[in-house]
């Protein structure tokens, strides 16, 4: 595999753990400020918000530029918005630069995952796009526990400073790996290019992606007090559980690009998501037959991290190929509906939470996890009755050379 794959790779790696590691240094920023904890939650929100707000509109100005120009670009906005929170005076001003360092995560994500997608062989798309979906959940499991220690030991501000650092070295590998690619094959009219984004193939896939993200997030979000009422699990048991489903989501992503490229996408996704669902169950029952112990609780958490982040790939594989020259856009808008996804989880998860308890989480996922099947299985048979994306006018020509 090229080497600039493996620098997209820290670029994601990178870009998704400025996402995270807020939540672990809001403590330390709120008493610095002099904010409540709640308030700087808002960091998170503002951020979440302005990437499924920017990502699609990003694609769209954006199109034209050559990939290497806009990594580096993206990567210069981020740099800087780290390396001016490390010294901000004001929750304010702090705000203002997470919303910053956020369009820099919209301009460059969906544009990762694109540029990988297209520049794979033909028969190594899948495994292209899970190299770099191993820097999202690297993140998690490597890149926030690591960013929350530097936090905890020199403080807040040091986490964004070595985020500004690590933009720095990302931005020095993009220039010097990445090849001097050409733009993004857009040229076609805004109206083809609508057309072909919400052929109902791709609405489909946008929603049931959301659905997806809905069930899983709330779920992960609201694992701790599960863990808790099922098998009195305290905080390192937790950190364990947390710890063995990062390990197994990023073996799944791996073995999910393998059986994309084997498989095909859709055969890929069916199994993942069934296997949600099968997890979902297997939570229920647990909480049906409580108090467990520790180590079965810890087996099926493994399984579901595994499968719930290894869909990831499939999921990307298949919207850029759905639409052809518009990968771009197409990833751009799934960020959106994974953003959405998440802050529906988390939102519907705490309801369920409050009104009926730990044991409603499994079944109110399993119900979006397996609406998510059914509406991937209705835009395949959409996909197969669909003629090919329009081709830009670029493509066109190098097929008749």
């Amino acid at each position: 595999m090229p080497r600039w794959l493996f620098v997209l790779l820290a670029a994601a790696f990178v870009l998704y753990t400025d996402d995270y590691v807020i939540a672990g240094i809001l403590p330390e920023i709120a008493r610095d400020l002099d904010v409540t904890e709640g308030q700087a939650g808002q960091l998170v929100t503002a951020f979440s918000v302005t990437v499924a707000v920017g990502a699609p509109l990003a694609a769209v100005v954006t199109s034209r530029l050559p990939r290497r120009l806009l990594f580096a670009i993206a990567l210069l906005i981020f740099t800087a918005a780290n390396l001016l929170a490390a010294v901000v005076g004001s929750f304010g001003a702090l705000l203002l630069l997470r919303i910053v360092a956020a369009l820099a995560t919209a301009i460059a994500t969906p544009a990762i995952f694109a540029f990988a997608a297209r520049q794979a062989p033909i028969d190594k798309a899948g495994r292209f796009i899970a190299v770099i979906s191993l820097g999202v959940t690297g993140s998690i499991a490597v890149g926030v526990p690591l960013g929350t220690w530097i936090g905890g030991v020199f403080g807040w501000r040091a986490t964004f400073l070595t985020m500004g650092v690590c933009g720095i070295v990302v931005l020095l590998a993009v220039l010097i790996t990445l090849p001097q690619a050409r733009a993004e094959d857009t040229l076609t009219g805004v109206r083809d290019q609508l057309r072909v984004l919400l052929q109902g193939r791709i609405s489909l896939s946008l929603i049931a992606n959301c659905s997806l993200m809905t069930g899983s997030m709330m779920m992960l979000t609201y694992l701790a007090p599960y863990l808790s009422a099922v098998a009195g699990a305290d905080v390192d048991d937790r950190a364990l559980a947390f710890g063995l489903a990062g390990v197994a989501g990023i073996l799944g992503i791996w073995l999910a690009g393998e059986a994309v490229d084997r498989w095909g996408a859709d055969r890929t996704l069916a199994i993942g998501v069934g296997a949600i669902v099968a997890s979902m169950l297997g939570f229920s029952v647990i909480w049906i037959s409580r108090p467990v112990p520790l180590w079965l609780i810890l087996i099926t958490t493994t399984f579901w991290g595994g499968m719930a982040m290894g869909n990831s790939p499939a999921v990307q594989s298949r919207l850029a190929s759905m639409a052809g020259p518009l990968a771009g856009h197409a990833l751009a808008l799934n960020t959106s509906s994974t953003y959405l996804g998440v802050s529906g989880g988390a939102a519907i998860g705490g309801v369920a939470l409050s009104v009926v308890g730990p044991g409603a989480l499994p079944l109110a996922s399993a119900v979006f996890v397996l609406g998510s099947l059914l509406l991937f299985l209705v835009s395949r048979q959409s996909n197969s009755r669909c003629a090919d994306p329009p081709r830009s006018q670029s493509t066109q020509m190098r097929n008749e050379k």
